[in-house]
């Protein structure tokens, strides 16, 4: 989800403002529908769920859209919003300036983290912690920033394991950490939000937490440079050996050393990314049957273990593009699009060499729009536009019900066969993409910006007024070192492999 490399701006600049000119896109695509009338149409969309999840769910985690009812993500019995903390960057960007004040309000007024229950740590920090993080530098307001302190603060017991690496859960009330065998997404997704937070707050622990737990994960690689699925952070051995990437759970532990270097300029980060791509590419990546795939293999000998795909990895194309592999990020999306063709709307999971479908069901999944919206304003190509449209087509067609949008539980029988939950993440994530990808609103960088791996605008935000620093002695029972300014790296000190 990163819009610009230090030594790129001025270049991302001249294809975003030649991508925004529908009749003079060339490419393997042309632009098939006015493209002026796609922002109103998604915000439309939009509207339709957030209006159902104000209707029956506020305040709640997630809406129940066939029984007009609500669930919590976290801890049965204890509602965080996390519909409302998902929404907010994105109510900003699509100038929705009255649910914002509302969401705010709700936040300011009934948000708070002294919960006697366990919290699973990766999805706090993606979601609640980038949430609040994306919702402050969206409006400026000081609540947003305390309650984000508040919150990593009761999250980092997680990170006091004898190596570093951070439990699965935590309990934000009393400290109690538990589950030691995170898979790789969950020990090394979070220098974003903590390092974003260090900038703000100019206290080290959050940064030094994630770089941690990110350099106990990299002394633990193969001597190929791959690296297993679980380890013990107690004992910090692996106990799941498979390299699964870029398939989930390791997902966007890679991402987030790509995004460590675009956005703090961290050379460590971008060097770590080079070294496990690199492996990668050479040991997993296949054509098969005329597609491009990435498959599991033993992360000690690179030996073949499987040829299973998850849908959570179709966000991988935009990372390749912005690392200076294109050719190989547009022959992985097309990978997914050839999916299209195949199905209503994308499954969870399959095996490419059996062509079956090993998890029928879509949990209404952002990652193929995420892809299509970097690599449109990458690249200028309208086959990303419009890919990503017919997909939107898609899913409108096969999951909006009369209260919003709904999950799929199986997306191959005839018709698909609806479950009922709208994933928190809608609201943060698919519509966001699309929105962004045709929109020009000016309150989003179009040329600058950077997107967590759950949808949230950590950098190209614009503030329609100077956004005020926030108070410290609101924010830090003392007052940290600020973080050392960060040199950008010298021109094409990565290269550009821009078309």
């Amino acid at each position: 989800m990163v819009g610009r490399l230090w030594s790129r701006r001025a270049a991302l600049a001249a294809l975003t403002t030649t991508a925004l000119a529908a009749t003079s896109l060339t490419g393997r695509g042309r632009a098939t529908a006015d493209y002026a009338s796609r922002p109103e149409q998604v915000r439309g969309e939009f509207l339709h769920v957030w209006n159902a999840y104000r209707r029956f769910a506020w305040g709640h985690d997630e809406l129940r859209p066939l029984t007009g009812g609500f669930s919590e993500f976290f801890a049965a019995g204890h509602p965080v919003g996390l519909s409302i903390i998902e929404a907010l960057d994105t109510l900003y960007v699509m100038e929705l300036d009255s649910e914002l004040d509302t969401s705010v309000a709700w936040i300011e007024q009934h948000l708070d983290f002294g919960i006697d229950a366990d919290f699973n740590v990766f999805e706090s920090i993606i979601r609640l912690v980038g949430g609040l993080l994306a919702g402050y530098l969206a409006t400026g307001n000081n609540t947003l920033l305390v309650r984000t302190v508040d919150l990593a603060d009761r999250l980092l017991p997680a990170f006091a394991s004898p190596t570093g690496m951070p439990y699965s859960t935590v309990n934000l009330r009393t400290g109690a950490v538990s589950g030691n065998t995170p898979a790789l997404a969950e020990i090394g997704t979070n220098i974003l939000e903590f390092g974003t937070l260090t900038r703000l707050t100019g206290d080290r622990k959050y940064l030094d937490a994630a770089k941690t737990a990110q350099r106990a994960v990299l002394a633990r690689r193969s001597e190929l440079d791959l690296m297993g699925t679980r380890l013990n952070v107690d004992t910090g051995v692996w106990v799941d050996t498979t390299d699964r990437a870029p398939n989930q759970p390791s997902d966007s532990f890679y991402e987030y050393l790509w995004g460590g270097w675009v956005l703090f300029g961290d050379h460590e980060c971008r060097d770590w990314f080079h070294l496990l791509d690199t492996a990668l590419t050479a040991h997993a990546v296949e054509t098969y049957q005329g597609h491009t795939w990435y498959r599991q293999i033993d992360y000690r000998t690179g030996a073949l273990l499987g040829r299973r795909q998850s849908e959570l990895a179709s966000f991988w194309p935009e990372v390749l593009g912005h690392a200076g592999q294109l050719p190989l990020a547009r022959a992985y999306y097309d990978t997914w699009t050839a999916m299209l063709d195949r199905f209503p709307v994308l499954p969870e999971e399959i095996d490419y060499a059996t062509g079956t479908v090993t998890n029928p069901g879509n949990q209404f999944r952002p990652e193929y729009h995420n892809a299509a919206f970097d690599l449109y304003l990458q690249t200028s190509d309208p086959y990303y536009a419009n890919t990503a449209w017919r997909y939107f087509e898609a899913m409108r067609d096969h999951a909006r019900v009369r209260n919003g949008y709904t999950v799929v539980d199986d997306v191959t029988s005839t018709p698909v066969r609806l479950g009922d939950l709208f994933p928190a993440y809608g609201f943060a994530e698919n519509f966001k993409y699309l929105y962004l990808m045709f929109a020009t609103t000016p309150r989003f960088d179009r040329t600058d910006f950077y997107l967590s791996t759950e949808g949230k605008i950590l950098h190209g935000l614009r503030q329609l007024a100077t956004l005020a620093p926030p108070r410290q002695a609101d924010c830090l029972s003392t007052p940290g070192p600020q973080i050392p300014s960060i040199t950008p790296p010298q021109q094409n000190s990565v290269p550009n492999h821009q078309t």
